[in-house]
């Protein structure tokens, strides 16, 4: 359980502090309005991944047995986490973002996680195995993950919105690349597990005991 939350807690971090389209709006908002509208925008993810999540676990029970299928998931789960461990790594901070963009920050917020397949690879291949394990463990287990993941990827980006809409600077701060690099770390080493995983799936490497 411990290492499932703390799993959830690294991953939702990195969602929600990744460059990207939806942190890329969060500041686009808050910078043309205030900090209210970049608020509006980081609620997204609540409106548009409930349907997504069920998809996923519906795709996931059905494969159940399939040891290969569920090997190569996890095969590229764990090089999603490499990719984005490495955009976090190379990262020199925040994007720059235009002012004068118009209202209506919910609704581009809700079209820009649609339309972006970060979300759709990252709980078919990460996520979607991870909740699915945690179900083994009961009710509470998935319940505690979800809710760790999404307070985590909501709540970073809303004090992201909160700290640009009082400091303009904050967004080219230092002490914000030297988190991203090490969150980028952190996602390496679950890379590493998950890929290990597979590779376990596979009858590459021995079970472990």
């Amino acid at each position: 359980m411990l290492e499932l939350l703390t799993t959830a807690l690294i991953l939702g971090l990195s969602a929600g502090l990744a460059p990207g389209p939806l942190l890329t709006l969060v500041i686009a908002e808050t910078l043309s309005h205030d900090a209210r509208a970049g608020i509006k925008v980081a609620l997204a993810p609540l409106l548009t991944d409930l349907p997504l999540i069920l998809v996923t676990l519906l795709v996931l029970s059905k494969l159940a047995e399939a040891q290969e299928v569920l090997g190569l998931i996890s095969l590229v789960g764990g090089g999603l986490l490499l990719y984005l461990g490495f955009e976090n790594l190379r990262s020199s901070g925040l994007p720059n973002t235009p002012d004068g963009r118009p209202p209506a920050s919910l609704t581009k917020g809700v079209l820009a996680n649609l339309l972006n397949p970060h979300p759709y690879l990252f709980w078919f291949s990460v996520g979607g195995p991870l909740l699915a394990k945690a179900m083994r463990l009961g009710v509470v287990a998935p319940t505690l993950f979800l809710a760790l993941f999404y307070a985590l990827l909501v709540g970073s980006k809303i004090l992201l919105a909160i700290l640009v809409g009082r400091s303009k600077r904050f967004v080219k701060g230092r002490g914000l690349v030297y988190v991203l690099r090490v969150i980028g770390l952190l996602l390496w080493v679950l890379a590493f597990g998950l890929i290990q995983e597979g590779l376990r799936l596979l009858g590459l490497l021995p079970s472990a005991a």
